[in-house]
């Protein structure tokens, strides 16, 4: 995750979890059904799980309930206190998507939710082509975030947003790094992933992408 962002999660640590219960109308929207988002990635992750953007340890408890083996990486200093405070015996390191202590074996799968979309589109393809390098053969990358099926479907967001008069929702929309399925079909497909898309609520899709054998 870019370190742009880090003062943001900083400050949101102490009421993240309340947004993602929908206490904030204006994204009420971009965290509906947001446990069901949770359960379908934690499902279909197994072997050894890199999980990157913990923030205050959601999927990651879910991840850990199922008897899997995870290892965390989450940049924010206050959103990794949280998490610690909630499962202490979690192995959770500082890091992003771009730098991270690489682990002693190959992963099986990387996982990460609302999370992807601080990167550029160019630091996404990066991450991805690192993560194709460490992932064991046939691993996969189980992503939820928000992502649009085109252009113009982010575009038309973005208006409904400001006829909301959701300010700050439209706000991020237009300056953070949301991308659009064909672009990140396109990046799967170059790096070696086969990639298949979800939708769970109006802004979130579930990305599945499984290494080329």
């Amino acid at each position: 995750m870019a370190s742009e962002f880090n003062k943001l999660f900083d400050d949101w640590s102490k009421t993240y979890d309340d947004t993602v219960a929908g206490t904030d109308p204006e994204y009420r929207a971009v965290f509906a059904h947001y446990e069901d988002i949770l359960q379908s990635v934690a499902d279909r992750a197994d072997g050894l799980i890199l999980e990157f953007g913990v923030g205050t340890g959601n999927l990651t408890e879910r991840i850990l309930s199922q008897g899997k083996e995870l290892i965390g990486y989450e940049p924010s200093v206050e959103m990794r206190k949280i998490a610690k405070q909630k499962l202490p015996g979690l192995h959770l390191f500082e890091g992003d998507f771009l730098e991270f202590p690489i682990p002693d074996r190959a992963p099986d799968t990387v996982v990460s939710t609302y999370a992807f979309h601080h990167l550029t589109d160019e630091d996404k393809k990066t991450a991805i082509t690192r993560f194709h390098e460490l992932l064991s053969p046939r691993g996969k990358i189980i992503f939820a975030d928000t992502v649009f099926a085109n252009q113009e479907a982010k575009e038309k967001m973005i208006r409904d947003s400001l006829d909301k008069n959701y300010g700050r929702l439209a706000q991020d929309l237009q300056t953070e790094y949301y991308t659009t399925i064909p672009v990140l079909t396109e990046i799967f497909g170059e790096v070696g992933f086969e990639s298949a898309f979800i939708r769970k609520n109006d802004f979130v899709w579930l990305i599945e992408a499984v290494k080329k054998g």
